[in-house]
């Protein structure tokens, strides 16, 4: 049985669906490199979601920060949406550390 010190580093990763290649490219290299992934709903601009949806979603992306160790923005060319910022000030208030693929 595994221990406490065993668990894996679970990292929960931010950014717009715009870049959903670029989430899911990050989120594979770090399964392979044995961390626990937690990632947005890969969403297509063509799904036809309610406002309520979109805000359930984005409440539920918010349960996936407090369930994670350090949150992983995913921001080419440093571009950060405004419910990226969002999600950034919650987990920086929860003291989740947060960091960018992109340098600042």
């Amino acid at each position: 049985m595994p221990t406490p010190t065993d668990r894996p580093e679970i990292v929960c990763l931010c950014g717009s669906s715009r870049f959903a290649s670029d989430l899911r490219a990050v989120e594979r290299a770090l399964a392979l490199a044995g961390a626990i992934v937690l990632a947005p709903v890969a969403l297509d601009p063509a799904d036809d979601l309610t406002a309520q949806q979109r805000a359930a979603l984005g409440v539920l992306h918010l349960r996936r920060i407090d369930l994670a160790d350090r949150v992983l923005v995913v921001d080419p060319r440093g571009y950060v949406g405004e419910s990226t910022r969002r999600e950034i000030a919650y987990a920086r208030a929860a003291g989740t550390p947060v960091s960018f693929t992109e340098p600042v």
